[in-house]
């Protein structure tokens, strides 16, 4: 069971090779229903697990291996060498009877043929029992058919005996094989200290794996036969590298599915994206480029005073949308975009307007207020509940989410504020591209656009406690970018000890301005045009006086502690709740005009008819 070629025989199929002459009773668990990389004629394929472990026990020495399923009963599998072995001399030595080359299926007809298996004379034989996680229906009250079927399990491998066989006296018993689902499917007092049982887990594929099979799939793809050589090694490199994660069954589908939908050998990559994401269209390739392009005055009209912010923005979502970068192997993220600043100066807003530009309603964004998500178990929320607990068949947010939104900007807004323990969770976004939900289903994130919004480095704590401000208005924004940038390093480094994540971001943390007066009067004049405009809309013509305009700007920008949101809650405290008053008790539809606002607390306008 060694190495045939330069191909590496899986761990687990060495493992039992070498306990074959030591151990009777062997349990497979782990990944056991997948496909596994077996060589054949020196082509290397993903064939079935009883396959390559009936092969494998033939090639070890045994005559016959016999397949044993609760459904099916018994078979004899057939040789390496495809012949087909005669059944009826092995089911006649061990009472079966066979009815087209199998035998029934039943606990007590499973207990009685290990007895004779196990001290069967003659050439060595072995027993595959597959889905032997399904013979007990409770495992803490088993019944009286089962405890005698493991009862007997665990007397004859105690009293099995091997036999010398060959030119070499190689030991081999009469071996029986379990396939369960996890160790503990069978009783604790049949697979624990029992020194005449070995239990074997199957891991799944790693790189070497899947590099051992990409020749034979990439070569069934279309194209292959005309290919280059150095086409089909890119391929190849393509598929290893794109499937991190995967099984080989999911190997086998994305080459299938390639094959179905006529995906050339060069482009393997989109036939990954499909079978992951679900899609066959690639929403990125569909955005116009000449609307990215000429992005940049569109967002700065909503975005207004951060004009570097939105330059490095529209970098990331180049980068997301021409697949430039490094970022794409094993299936991260299209980008990653953390957004830092004061409250009210456009960072969820940025994300907004970066999701109409991309899919054309701003609306259609993903959000997670992560002040929601402060509790230690809160994670379940977003990937859903573990198996047995409430909750587990509806699912997690964000997983189910993306599932149906694959192409989407998911914004996680106040990053700070969510638990430590899901910031493990972000991790694995960032890094692998895909999180597996509380129901074992994995999601991926290759085609998503992850934004963090957060207030950090905005304040800092002094020496007794208290919360002290870290930057400020009068500062200039170099200053204010290096504070903000220091103290998110801290956080992550020193606080959350996660200084994994800040890697994963890179150089995409984005620090955003103060609203400074003068940007102030711009985000001013703006909303008061849309003031306006919503009047005119609902049948009202109303405009403002310059004396009453200027009075109003001055109470706006007086304090920016709030930045934009503070100057549009004072427009809706001082303009559009006594307007909206004033309009709704007048019978005329206009044209006014706004004259003064009043003295004192500016709660109420001065309104007249125009004409």
């Amino acid at each position: 069971m060694e190495s045939v070629g330069n191909y590496p025989k899986p761990r687990w199929l060495r493992d039992l090779g070498r306990f074959l002459p030591l151990k009777s009773q062997f349990v497979l668990t782990g990944n056991i229903r997948d496909l596994q990389t077996h060589e054949l004629g020196g082509i290397v394929t993903a064939t079935p697990l009883n396959t390559v472990l009936g092969a494998a026990l033939s090639e070890s020495g045994y005559a016959d291996v016999l397949y044993y399923d609760p459904i099916g009963g018994f078979r004899v599998l057939e040789r390496p060498d495809g012949a087909a072995s005669d059944a009826a001399p092995v089911f006649n030595s061990l009472g079966l009877t066979a009815v087209n080359g199998a035998a029934a299926a039943g606990p007590d007809l499973l207990a009685a043929t290990l007895e004779r298996l196990v001290h069967r004379d003659g050439p060595p034989i072995a027993l595959i029992a597959d889905f032997a996680s399904r013979l007990i229906i409770r495992n803490d009250a088993l019944s009286p058919a089962e405890h005698q079927l493991f009862t007997r399990a665990l007397v004859l491998s105690q009293t099995a005996r091997a036999r010398p066989l060959g030119p070499n006296r190689a030991p081999l018993f009469n071996t029986v094989v379990w396939i369960l689902d996890k160790e503990g499917d069978l009783p604790d007092w049949l697979t624990i200290d029992n020194p005449r049982l070995r239990h074997i887990p199957v891991s799944n594929p790693d790189r070497g794996a899947r590099r051992a099979l990409a020749p034979s799939l990439v070569r069934s793809l279309p194209g292959a036969r005309e290919a280059a050589a150095d086409i089909l090694r890119a391929a190849e490199s393509d598929l290893v590298d794109n499937t991190e994660g995967l099984l080989l069954m999911d190997l086998n589908a994305i080459a299938q599915l390639a094959r179905s939908e006529g995906v050339a050998v060069g482009d393997i990559g989109d036939a990954v994206r499909r079978y992951k994401v679900g899609v066959t269209d690639d929403a990125w390739r569909k955005i116009e480029r000449g609307k990215i392009r000429a992005a940049a005055s569109f967002v700065t009209r909503r975005v207004i005073g951060q004009d570097h912010a939105v330059t490095h923005m529209l970098d990331i979502v180049k980068r997301a949308a021409t697949g430039v970068g490094g970022t794409r192997r094993g299936g991260r993220p299209r980008g990653v975009a953390f957004l830092a600043g004061p409250t009210g100066v456009g960072k969820t807003e940025l994300a907004k307007t970066i999701t109409e530009l991309l899919f054309g309603d701003e609306t259609a964004y993903i959000r997670f207020d992560m002040s929601e998500f402060s509790a230690e178990h809160a994670d379940q929320r977003l990937i859903g509940a573990p198996p047995g607990y409430v909750g587990y068949d509806v699912g997690g947010e964000l997983t189910n989410a993306i599932r149906e939104k694959p192409f989407a900007v998911v914004l996680f807004d106040e990053i700070e504020k969510a638990h430590p323990r899901i910031l493990d969770k972000f991790l694995q976004i960032l890094d692998d591209g895909v999180l597996t939900s509380g129901r074992g289903d994995r999601v991926y994130f290759s085609e998503a656009l992850i934004v963090f919004t957060s207030n950090l480095g905005i304040y800092t704590t002094d020496g007794a406690g208290g919360r002290i401000a870290n930057v400020t208005p009068d500062q200039p924004y170099e200053e204010v970018q290096a504070k903000v940038r220091d103290e998110i390093d801290a956080h992550f480094k020193l606080v959350l000890n996660r200084p994994e994540i800040l890697n994963r971001i890179g150089e995409n943390i984005i620090v955003f301005d103060f609203i400074r007066p003068a940007v102030a009067e711009q985000i001013f004049d703006g909303m008061i045009a849309n003031v306006l405009k919503d009047a005119a809309t609902s049948g009202y013509q109303v405009s403002i006086a310059a004396e009453a305009r200027q009075a109003l700007r001055e109470l706006c920008v007086a304090d920016l502690s709030n930045g934009g949101r503070g100057v549009r809650n004072k427009i809706e405290a001082h303009l559009i709740n006594p307007l909206a008053r004033a309009l709704f008790d007048m019978e005329s539809k206009g044209p006014f005009v706004i004259r003064s606002l009043s003295a004192g607390a500016i709660t109420t306008l001065l309104i007249e008819d125009g004409l």
